[in-house]
């Protein structure tokens, strides 16, 4: 493990990725160097368990190892690596470049399609079997306090909100906030407030909602495990955490034309992530599309202990 992260590059590459799970060509245009040199360097930190390796359609994305000792020795490292501070402090720099233009790529996108998001959402499942299943999931409520992060439109504080005395909405795109006011007070609801937020840093307390909804959110984001740690931060004891997103498919025409960016979540994957954020998850609900070839929905309802 020493000699794997010794090499220059290669120690750089690791504080990257200790950063949020990156592909080859971001870390190409971080580094500026070629892709096949960074994939050499990227094959033998796998090699020595530093980093995992996970494919993702026609992507592949890595990360630091969440496995001990690997974990907690690239942390050592990184803290020891005082001496490349500047060159580590410059490659992070370009990286929130690198984020800023992934952002400013998909505002426009959510900019251009906001009046017709629900449309959008319809083409890939039939959205009254989600919104179905969604209901069994919670269940009849009362809830205290309703948290929608990524609200959209606000579909989910429509359906969800006559559980919840209280809700909350944040969304990035003020578009999107105008028309979720919309559908907010075409549904009659009160005490629903709609702010202009980030689902990594949402400034809310801990612990103070009874239910935090991630509705078709974590595939466009840049690290999604940290989205789950964020929420499950927000989950009040004996509260619950409801995510909807895909399984694991291989429609790459939704990177390039719909901003997506992981396609898909294996069971596997989630429920390492909603375990790390201190929740428990049953056996996830799989919702198959209507047309063969289509996109299967999952929906992971995880509540945490009293």
């Amino acid at each position: 493990m020493l000699r794997a992260a010794g090499e220059p590059t290669r120690l750089r590459i690791l504080a990257l990725l200790a950063r949020e799970e990156l592909a080859v060509m971001e870390l190409s245009q971080v580094l500026g160097q070629s892709q096949p040199r960074v994939s050499r360097h990227l094959k033998l930190l796998a090699e020595a368990g530093l980093i995992e390796r996970f494919p993702d359609g026609a992507w592949v994305f890595y990360r630091v190892s969440a496995a001990e000792p690997a974990h907690g020795f690239v942390g050592q490292v990184l803290n020891l690596a005082s001496g490349d501070a500047d060159e580590l402090a410059r490659d992070a720099d370009r990286l929130e470049g690198v984020r800023a233009g992934r952002s400013a790529e998909a505002l426009s996108y959510f900019s251009r399609n906001a009046a017709r998001w629900d449309e959008i959402r319809s083409l890939q499942v039939a959205e009254a079997a989600v919104e179905a299943a969604i209901l069994k999931a919670v269940g009849s409520g009362p809830y205290k306090r309703l948290v929608d992060l990524g609200s959209g439109t606000g579909r989910m504080l429509a359906l969800l909100g006559p559980l919840a005395e209280s809700s909350v909405g944040l969304d990035l795109s003020q578009q999107m906030l105008n028309i979720a006011r919309s559908h907010v007070a075409e549904a009659g609801l009160k005490g629903v407030e709609l702010r202009h937020g980030d689902i990594f840093k949402t400034g809310l307390p801990a612990g103070t909602a009874d239910l935090v909804v991630v509705h078709q959110v974590l595939h466009y984001l840049s690290d999604p495990a940290a989205a789950v740690t964020e929420a499950g931060r927000l989950v009040a004891p004996g509260g619950r955490l409801l995510i909807v997103d895909f399984a694991p498919h291989d429609h790459e025409f939704l990177r390039a034309s719909h901003q997506h960016r992981r396609l898909g979540f294996a069971d596997a994957e989630m429920a390492r992530w909603l375990a790390a954020a201190g929740l428990e998850a049953p056996k996830p609900v799989s919702l198959a599309p209507a047309a063969p070839g289509g996109l299967t929905v999952k929906v992971w309802a995880a509540g945490k202990a009293p």
